[in-house]
């Protein structure tokens, strides 16, 4: 098969896996959404095959974007034009129907089997130059789609931020699903409350309603954003090009709510202080020619809370501690931008 085909979607998974000599289901994945794994074999490479089922993964319902942001993003040609420091493992996309269970079906992706090169699944922090190089080259990507426009918005900003939200986990429990976060999410907001109540009074009702959030980050620059910078997601090649997987909540925001989320989700794996990697990736975006002075301040502090309206739930159900006070302060900074216009 060619190393990469075009950027069309094909008509179904036979086509995409066509020549197939070896297949088999991939257990012991690190992902917690739903998707179903394979390893293929092709050629003699091997290959993953992620399926993504609407009735299945709890992340495509979140989202939105029922066909699959990946799909919608490769045929977009937007994983075609990111930069040269990144390794993007997909090659092929097609649509998948789910068995009749629901009309918008999913999607598979085939990719290249990259897991050699995946940071581990441990509680040890990575190394600092690996650190980095994420944030160098997550400033690249950013850099890359500076000022991108519609095309770029596969999932909306709303989307995101509702993702983790309360709603998340009303719906899926009215449906059935089974998935543990949408069950620790519905656990997390209201102990937010008792835990931290600072904090609670700021963002538990964006969690509810993100728009005043949402409209103040419109108002600061924009690219396009991967959504889920998560070490699970990533890793290094040996050529020293990052590895990112999960394109499944991409599309037009605040290049720093990239950053918030990294700092967020990853914080007892991070070799270095959250001051001095924000300073890091602001570095690495003035190095891309990005001037920053005009606008930093003020979206670094409403991306700051946007994590936090993203990450409450999961800051709360370890308690109140150095953590939680750090990003309570944040929130609490950054509340009066939001009526301020």
């Amino acid at each position: 098969m060619p190393d990469t085909l075009p950027p069309q979607v094909l008509a179904d998974v036979a086509e995409l896996v066509a020549g197939a000599t070896e297949r088999a289901e991939l257990a012991g994945a690190a992902g917690k959404s739903g998707a179903r794994l394979e390893r293929l074999v092709i050629d003699g490479q091997s290959y993953v095959l992620k399926h993504l089922d609407l009735a299945e993964d709890w992340t495509m319902r979140a989202s939105g974007c029922l066909r699959g942001a990946p799909l919608e993003a490769w045929e977009r040609g937007l994983l075609e034009r990111l930069p040269a420091c990144f390794n993007q493992p997909i090659v092929g996309v097609a649509r998948e129907e789910a068995g009749g269970r629901a009309p918008a079906g999913g999607c598979a992706l085939l990719m290249h089997d990259v897991s050699r090169w995946l940071v581990p699944v441990s509680d040890d922090p990575i190394t600092l130059d690996q650190h980095e190089r994420f944030l160098r080259h997550m400033a690249a990507l950013h850099a890359a789609f500076w000022a991108c426009g519609d095309d770029c918005d596969v999932v909306p900003v709303m989307h995101r931020y509702l993702e983790l939200s309360p709603w998340l986990a009303a719906a899926e429990a009215a449906v059935g699903s089974a998935h543990l976060v949408p069950r620790l999410v519905g656990e997390g907001w209201p102990r937010l409350a008792a835990v931290a109540p600072a904090a609670a009074a700021v963002v538990t009702p964006l969690a509810q309603d993100p728009g005043p959030l949402v409209a103040a980050l419109a108002a600061t620059p924009q690219t396009f954003v991967h959504g889920n910078w998560k070490l699970d997601n990533l890793g290094t090649d040996d050529s020293g090009r990052t590895v990112l997987l999960d394109w499944e909540q991409p599309g037009r925001g605040a290049p720093l709510s990239d950053l918030a989320w990294y700092l967020a989700i990853n914080c007892r794996r991070l070799p270095q202080g959250k001051d001095d990697a924000i300073a890091s990736y602001r570095a690495a975006l003035e190095e891309q020619g990005i001037r920053t002075e005009p606008w930093w301040d003020r979206q670094l502090a409403l991306c700051l809370l946007g994590a936090l309206v993203q990450f409450g739930w999961e800051k709360a159900l370890g308690g109140y501690d150095e953590e939680l006070a750090w990003w309570e302060a944040r929130a609490v900074e950054a509340a009066p931008l939001l009526k301020s216009g």
